[in-house]
């Protein structure tokens, strides 16, 4: 975005402070603001943004944004007077997608979001200009701050888009207006903020309010839960393991390099990817969908998907020091991807001796102890040992004392107990799988086998 202080304050509706000011880009951080971003400070419980605002300007910044009820505002800086600094963001973004004749592509679901935004850029990067949602800027403050770090000649725009309860999908697919939505799936996240998987399921359903009128829904047709609100939406095309799906897919085999599998219906061909796990083979359908609208051959997509690249800590390759492999998985952890991640590590023939590293899996609500219990039912004794970390996984590890054969440790806050164990236990054919939410920070089991 390179746009002017006045062309900011006409999208606001305002009048800027000074005149002849360009602007190129946004920044809510000090620490990595760049010289000629627009500075926008937020009022927080923890922290007031305009206490930085002059110190903004040192470190590069062209003009701030200044919240009107807030006193004291710099005389001699250039700023932009808004009644809300977050609604103010928002209706800058508005204005900018509205300049853009970019393809915007949104993406949510319970599980994959990350993922599938990753494979979808994968895809269309070596053909067209492609930027997409940095880390987790996928909210009510990361989304309009992705759209106004966008190029103006970005011809794909791929952005992620989270929530925690009702309506907020909604005002994040009606600021983006999407030309093509994805549904990855509906799983048990934020249970205890929307009540059901029923629940869930309407909330994510919330994304095509925004969709443009030419627009597509790509969703997962394997979840029933969906198929209510898919009847009445025309545009909506189904992916998935069930072979009634409009893009289904078959003969998932797990290679050293990765996956490869059999598509059919809109495709039919097989195709490989660099990942690993079933679950991100279908994350891989909605892509293709995307592709294909895009124009690309089946022969260009092939050659794409194999050169895709997933963000780390998503079934991501680690080798340790003593030729042991770490599959590190400890981006998130719902029961749904994890009782994928369970089925992948049963099924693979890269190596032999198995292992577990499994974390709490956080907002599950009512139901949290069930969902830790249930994932006995998906161990199987071809699993050599299981570390157990987090105050919830004692239910499991309680579920499994007595049943399971193998070796079996808890630990309810420590990682040394887990490294030392797996210090003593692993060899160059052991293979590991690390999963758990994010705020059970399971990569650090991982960090002491790949430092040296």
């Amino acid at each position: 975005m390179i746009k002017t202080i006045e062309q900011l304050a006409d999208w606001l509706e305002i009048k800027p402070t000074e005149k002849g000011v360009v602007i190129t880009g946004v920044s809510i951080n000090t620490r990595t603001l760049r010289p000629g971003d627009l500075f926008i400070p937020f009022r927080g419980e923890q922290a007031n943004g305009h206490r930085y605002v002059e110190q903004a300007f040192e470190a590069g910044a062209a003009a701030a944004l200044w919240q009107k009820d807030e006193p004291n505002p710099p005389k001699h800086l250039p700023l932009l007077i808004v009644e809300d600094c977050e609604v103010a963001l928002q209706q800058m973004a508005r204005s900018y997608r509205n300049e853009l004749s970019a393809t915007f592509i949104g993406i949510t679901g319970s599980n994959g979001k990350t993922s599938t935004k990753d494979l979808v850029a994968s895809v269309l990067k070596p053909y067209f200009k492609v930027q997409k949602t940095k880390g987790n800027y996928n909210n009510e403050l990361g989304l309009p701050l992705t759209i106004l770090d966008l190029d103006e000649d970005v011809k794909f725009a791929v952005l992620e888009m989270g929530m925690s309860g009702f309506g907020q999908i909604r005002f994040l697919s009606e600021l983006a207006r999407p030309d093509y939505a994805i549904i990855t799936n509906i799983g048990e996240a934020h249970m205890q903020d929307l009540g059901s998987r029923e629940g869930i399921a309407a909330a994510k359903f919330e994304i095509v309010a925004g969709l443009e009128s030419h627009g597509k829904l790509f969703y997962d047709g394997d979840e029933p839960l969906l198929q209510p609100f898919v009847e009445e939406f025309p545009q909506a095309v189904s992916f998935g393991f069930d072979q009634n799906n409009e893009l289904a897919v078959a003969d998932i085999e797990a290679t050293e390099s990765g996956s490869s599998f059999r598509v059919s219906g809109i495709i039919d061909a097989t195709f490989s990817i660099p990942v690993l796990g079933e679950h991100q083979v279908k994350n891989t359908l909605s892509a293709m969908l995307v592709a294909l609208e895009a124009g690309l051959s089946e022969e260009q997509i092939r050659q794409s998907l194999q050169t895709a690249a997933l963000t780390d800590m998503r079934m991501q390759i680690v080798p340790a020091m003593n030729g042991a492999t770490f599959i590190n998985d400890a981006y998130n952890a719902a029961p749904s991807s994890m009782k994928a991640a369970l089925r992948f590590i049963h099924e693979t023939t890269m190596k032999e001796d198995k292992w577990l590293v499994l974390g709490d899996m956080l907002e599950l609500g009512d139901r949290e102890q069930a969902y830790h219990e249930e994932l006995a039912e998906f161990i199987n004794d071809d699993i050599r040992g299981i570390a157990l970390y987090g105050p919830r996984m004692k239910w499991l590890y309680d579920k499994l004392e007595g049943t399971y054969s193998g070796i079996l440790k808890w630990s309810e806050s420590e990682y040394d107990d887990i490294v030392t164990l797996l210090e003593e236990q692993l060899a160059a054919e052991s293979i590991v799988l690390v999963k758990g939410s994010r705020g059970m920070a399971l990569e650090q089991v991982i960090d002491p086998f790949v430092k040296s």
